[in-house]
C-alpha cells in the first residue's frame, strides 16, 4: 500500500515482509551474454530464479506476429525464445534470449536513447517529436522480434508513461503502429523487476540487500532481506529523482557545483528518511550490500576501470569504493560539458543527464553508509525475462501433469 509522506511529498510504498520469496538460492538462471555489442546504440554501447510476490501480473503473451515463411527449420521451429522491452523516460531497450538449462543465451539486444520524457516536467505531456523517436526505435525491436521468431514477448513501459496525461494514448499509438502491446507498471513493479534482473550479483555473506535503480523519470530503491536461503522483498521507494527530469529542471549542460550540491542535499533528505525506516539500519550497516544499476553507475564504472569505449563484460559486477565512487564524481564535475561530451563512456546524448545521476548516486551513498558499491549493468529486461521464463515453465509442467493424469 502507497503512503504519501506529507512532509517530503513523495510516496513510500511498504511490502508486506510475508510476501513470497522472489529470490532462490536454487536452480538460478543465469544470463550468458554476447561476446560482441549486438545492436545496442548507446555509446556505453544473470540473475537468480525467482518467484513472485503475490502480486497480479499480466500473463506473458505468445506473439502476435505472424510469419510469412513456413519453410523455417526444425530448429528454428523449436526455439523457445523471448523477448522483453524495457521503455524509460530515457532509453528503449530490448533483449531477446532463448533458455539453456539453467541459464538463457542472449541472442539479440537493442538499445537506443529516444528521451521520451523530453519536456515532460514542464508540460506533463510526451511531445510529438519524443513521441515518434521512440516509435522509430520500436520499429526497430519489432523487426528484430519477427526475425527470430520470438514465442514469448512483454513490453512494459515506466515514469514516462505514468506521468504523462497523453501516456495511455501514447501506448495505444504504440500497438497501432508496431503491433507492440505495452503495459505500464508502476513504481512498485519496476523496483522488483530490476531487483531481480539484479539478483545473479547478490553476495550471500550478506543478511540484506539494497538495490537501487537511477533511472530518467524516477529512481526506485528496494531493500531485501536473506531468509532460509532466499532474499525476500521486505520494502521498496519510488522517488522523483530521475537523470532527465533533473537535468531539465537544473539545466545539466550547465550544473554549477551549487546546483550539484542542492540536488544532492534534496535527494539525500528523502532517501534517508526512507533508509532509517528500515530494520537493518545502523551506522555502518556492515551486514548490508549495495548494488546499483542504471547509465550512472555503469559510467562511473567505466571511467573507473580506464576503458577507451564501454564494455558492458568489463563493468558489470565491478566493485567501486566509496571514495572511488567519489573521485569519479570530483572528476566529472572538473570536466566541461564538452570534455564529457568527448567522452567514450559518456557520450553527446548523456553529457548533460550524468552530473544530475552522479548527485542523486552520491545522496544514496550518504543516507547508506556503506564501503562498497556493486555495478550491475542488468536490470528490467532481465527480470522480466526471469518471470517470464519461470512462468512458462511452470505452465509447461502443469500441462505435462495433466497430460499424465489424463492418460492414467
Amino acid at each position: 500500500m502507497a503512503e504519501k509522506d506529507a512532509q517530503n511529498g513523495y510516496s513510500i510504498t511498504t511490502i508486506s515482509p510475508d510476501i513470497s520469496p522472489i529470490m532462490s538460492s536454487e536452480g538460478e538462471l543465469q544470463p550468458q551474454m554476447p561476446s560482441g555489442d549486438s545492436s545496442e546504440e548507446d555509446l556505453r554501447g544473470k540473475p537468480d530464479e525467482i518467484q513472485d510476490s503475490g502480486q497480479t501480473q499480466q500473463a506473458p503473451q505468445k506473439n502476435k506476429f505472424r510469419h510469412k515463411s513456413h519453410k523455417s527449420s526444425h530448429k528454428s521451429q523449436s526455439r523457445e525464445t523471448y523477448a522483453a522491452i524495457d521503455l524509460g523516460t530515457n532509453n528503449c531497450r530490448l533483449l531477446i534470449v532463448e533458455p539453456q538449462g539453467n541459464s538463457f543465451k542472449v541472442i539479440d539486444s537493442f538499445s537506443r536513447i529516444v528521451r521520451l520524457g523530453d519536456g515532460l516536467e514542464s508540460s506533463n505531456k510526451l511531445s510529438a517529436d519524443a513521441m515518434q523517436r521512440t516509435i522509430d526505435a520500436l520499429r526497430v525491436c519489432a523487426t528484430k522480434i519477427r526475425r527470430h521468431r520470438v514465442r514469448w514477448v512483454r513490453c512494459v513501459a515506466t515514469e514516462a508513461c505514468r506521468k504523462a496525461e497523453n501516456g495511455e494514448a501514447f501506448i495505444n499509438q504504440i500497438e497501432k503502429t508496431t503491433r507492440l502491446r505495452f503495459e505500464i507498471i508502476g513504481g512498485k513493479d519496476e523496483a522488483e523487476l530490476a531487483a531481480i534482473g539484479c539478483g545473479a550479483l547478490f553476495d550471500r555473506q550478506f543478511p540484506h540487500a539494497i538495490v537501487f535503480d537511477i533511472g530518467g523519470g524516477s529512481t526506485e530503491i528496494t531493500c531485501l532481506s536473506l531468509k532460509k536461503g532466499r532474499y525476500e522483498l521486505q520494502d521498496m521507494i519510488s522517488l522523483p529523482l530521475g537523470v532527465v527530469r533533473l537535468s531539465e529542471k537544473y539545466d545539466g549542460e550547465n550544473i554549477s557545483r551549487e546546483i550539484y550540491a542542492q540536488i544532492r542535499d534534496e535527494a539525500e533528505k528523502m532517501i534517508r528518511a526512507f533508509a532509517e525506516k528500515q530494520t537493518f539500519y545502523d551506522d555502518n550497516c556492515s551486514d548490508v550490500q549495495l548494488i546499483g544499476t542504471s547509465g550512472t553507475v555503469t559510467t562511473l564504472a567505466a571511467i573507473h576501470k580506464g576503458l577507451q569505449k564501454y564494455n558492458r563484460n568489463v563493468v558489470d559486477g565491478t566493485v567501486m569504493k566509496r571514495d572511488e565512487v567519489i573521485a569519479v564524481i570530483q572528476s566529472l564535475m572538473n570536466m566541461s560539458h564538452e570534455e564529457r561530451q568527448n567522452n567514450n563512456c559518456i557520450g553527446r546524448e548523456r553529457a548533460d543527464l550524468v552530473l544530475s545521476g552522479c548527485a542523486v548516486l552520491e545522496a544514496i551513498i550518504r543516507a547508506w553508509p556503506l564501503e562498497n558499491l556493486k555495478i550491475a549493468d542488468r536490470g528490467i529486461r532481465e527480470g522480466i525475462l526471469l518471470r517470464l521464463i519461470r512462468k512458462t515453465r511452470r505452465r509447461q509442467k502443469m500441462r505435462r501433469v495433466k497430460k499424465v493424469k489424463g492418460t492414467s
